[in-house]
């Protein structure tokens, strides 16, 4: 095992750095940043390999909570600072033959100083968690519940795939490819703004293992069109809905079903062609590439969720989610290095009536908030309605920054139109990208707005600055 591990440095290291590089290296003159891929190649001519890949996002942050919000002991706290851990994942697959391959891709999310490990931390944690009271004399919380310590790797991908023909592909087990939009397939290397909107995964972590499903798919591409099938057995989660008494409207909730899902998502690529070796689209090439599609999907889940009408009868709902979108991504100037990319969505997505869940990433606040966002960085985002979501980012002149790297600034821009609400709500994402050495190593500032909710309507809205540092190998 040593010797091959050795073989493999010694291999890839003599591939990677020419001999003109070396030189110059020793010569004090030039540092080669340039990447190649992590392979370990299992024949002479590299038809079989295992790939490897690595990736870490830290995020620091400056977070205007929102209003009631308590820190960890219990305190009102209009503004938090922490820094944790957004993603660390290892992914790795290999091919011996053309005609299939195995996946797999396994880490951590959301580890920040409160939250996002197991329970109790071990045997050197504390208890951690959510104030559940508070001596109104001193002001201070008790809290259960999670620590932020030891935090459980998981698996998010793991399946086998076979191949048919050129055009068909097919695998099964817990699976990222997607319906309903090319953001719903988005990989996590390469995003332009700081992260996704997490409306485009509308199932996370409720009727999906962190926007997985164990499922069949089938995936390939014929001429310019690129799809993507799958039949999944979705999660059993859910205690129901209810009937809202003091609005007069039934509620939809997650319900525990056994029933099949539908999903795909297919796209025309009008120029050139992207890679579906891998589920992951890409979110910005940097002007590598020449990308022009529009693409629809759907996913499809019967009696996935139940209300209850003003009788206390329970009503079965399906859940139909649609979307559409189209992503440009344009090399403008091959001599300064300029390149252009935006992406629009529709969602159009229907839970039952009135479904809402407010989501907030890496959440560090505590309490129930005294708005309908809840406390900390929580705002309504996954729900019946609809959702309109576009973002650009314009690469600037190479010659900005020389050898030093390239900069990405962007925005993003949302419209959401929940049932659950009076109002619907507009809200934006302005940042900033250095890329380093292109997406293998970058680090990005970013500042969201998100609305508050308050009695059904629009009250205000609140901020968040995020940096990011980012390494892919």
């Amino acid at each position: 095992m040593f010797l091959m591990i050795f073989s493999f440095r010694i291999s890839y290291a003599q591939d990677t750095i020419p001999e003109t590089v070396l030189a110059k290296q020793k010569a004090g003159d030039f540092i080669d940043h340039t990447y190649k891929p992590l392979t370990l190649k299992l024949s002479d001519d590299g038809s079989k390999y295992i790939r490897f890949l690595f990736w870490n996002q830290m995020w620091a942050r400056v977070t205007e909570n929102n209003p009631g919000t308590l820190d960890v002991s219990g305190n009102p706290q209009a503004t938090s600072t922490d820094i944790g851990i957004r993603r660390a994942r290892v992914l790795a697959y290999a091919e011996i033959s053309p005609r299939f391959l195995i996946l797999s891709h396994w880490g951590i999310n959301n580890q920040t100083f409160t939250n996002g490990g197991v329970p109790g931390g071990g045997l050197t944690g504390n208890p951690g968690g959510i104030p559940v009271a508070v001596d109104p004399t001193t002001g201070q919380g008790t809290a259960a519940g999670m620590s932020a310590k030891k935090p459980q790797l998981f698996f998010h991908d793991i399946w086998t795939e076979f191949k048919v023909v050129s055009e068909l592909y097919v695998g099964m087990g817990l699976h990222y490819w997607n319906g309903i939009s090319r953001m719903t397939s988005h990989s996590t290397l390469n995003f332009m703004a700081i992260d996704a909107p997490i409306f485009n995964w509308p199932l996370i972590e409720l009727t999906d293992q962190f926007a997985r499903q164990f499922g069949f798919y089938a995936k390939g591409q014929v001429g310019k069109w690129d799809y993507r099938l799958a039949l999944n057995k979705p999660f059993s989660i859910g205690t129901g809905g209810r009937f809202d008494e003091a609005n007069n409207r039934p509620v939809a909730a997650n319900v525990i079903n056994d029933n099949w899902a539908t999903q795909g998502y297919i796209a025309y690529q009008f120029l050139e062609k992207e890679n579906n070796k891998l589920p992951f689209f890409v979110g910005s090439y940097l002007g590598t590439k020449k990308v022009f599609n529009i693409g629809g999907g759907w996913h499809y889940h019967p009696e996935a969720t139940n209300s209850r009408n003003g009788a206390g009868a329970i009503q079965n709902h399906d859940i139909k989610l649609f979307g559409l979108d189209t992503f440009l991504d344009l090399p403008l100037n091959k001599a300064s290095g300029t390149a252009l990319t935006t992406y629009a969505v529709f969602y159009q997505y229907d839970f039952g009536p009135n479904y809402m869940r407010n989501v907030g990433i890496m959440n560090v606040g505590f309490g129930a908030g005294t708005t309908q966002n809840g406390p900390g960085n929580a705002q309504p985002t996954i729900g019946t309605g609809s959702i309109f979501y576009t973002q650009s980012g314009f690469l600037l002149p190479k010659d900005i920054l020389g050898d030093k790297g390239k900069l990405q600034p962007f925005g993003a821009l949302t419209h959401k139109n929940f049932e659950f609400f009076n109002d619907s709500s507009w809200q934006y994402d302005l940042g900033m990208n250095y890329y380093i050495n292109a997406h293998q190593a970058k680090v990005t500032l970013q500042y969201s707005q998100r609305p508050l909710f308050e009695n059904f309507n629009r009250s205000g809205s609140a901020g968040e600055f995020i940096l990011q540092t980012h390494i892919f190998l």
